[in-house]
């Protein structure tokens, strides 16, 4: 056991969208433990490829400029250029990854990776927790808070792995049906579980 510090205990938060996974992620911030976002870790590496980035796809900047639009219109119909896109990313972001988790000094430590399952992460985590909700309640909360249609949040999902399957992969499954406190005890009650299976309470 003594050498936690040097190996934290890593889990991943997944959930597809409308889930909460951002909620359980600032619930978990709040009471002190570490929570990498692997959305702002991608965002870094893609303004650290930059250049790289506007030799291969010029057609989605704008002067200097980004457009992550553009340029998700441009890889999610043609796998050759996504398969380029992330040949450029992913090393980044697991550099980026490795750096962040080296400077973190404590036991246990959560990833927020939105895509989880669907690019074979739980290889490299040491558990996942899904954070779980009816569909009709997802789309509801992601409608009143984006201005997106019904429509445009049933298409997002569509592009989302099941979350039935996520369920049968998923170590732990957090429900959110109800509020914020029960969340909040629902999370208390996995952690707890977290701590006693891997020793750190």
């Amino acid at each position: 056991m003594g050498d936690r510090a040097k190996h934290p205990i890593i889990i991943g938060i997944t959930g597809n969208i409308g889930s909460g996974k951002s909620t359980v992620a600032a619930l978990l911030r709040s009471w002190g433990y570490p929570v990498l976002d692997l959305d702002e870790l991608a965002a870094r590496a893609r303004e650290n490829k930059k250049v790289e980035l506007k030799r291969l796809f010029p057609e989605a900047f704008a002067g200097e400029e980004l457009d992550r639009r553009a340029l998700a219109q441009l890889v999610f119909s043609d796998p050759e250029r996504l398969k380029a896109l992330e040949d450029l990313l992913h090393p980044e972001v697991r550099r980026l990854l490795a750096e962040e988790l080296a400077r973190i000094k404590a036991p246990l430590i959560f990833l927020e990776i939105p895509l989880l399952f669907e690019k074979g992460w739980e290889a490299h985590l040491d558990g996942t927790l899904l954070v779980a909700a009816p569909v009709e309640e997802r789309v509801r909360r992601v409608v009143a808070r984006s201005g997106l249609s019904r429509e445009e949040v049933l298409a997002r999902e569509r592009a989302q792995m099941p979350e039935e399957e996520k369920r049968k992969r998923a170590t732990w499954v957090l429900e959110n049906q109800g509020g914020l406190k029960e969340l909040e005890e629902g999370l208390r009650e996995i952690l707890a579980r977290i701590q006693e299976r891997f020793g750190l309470s």
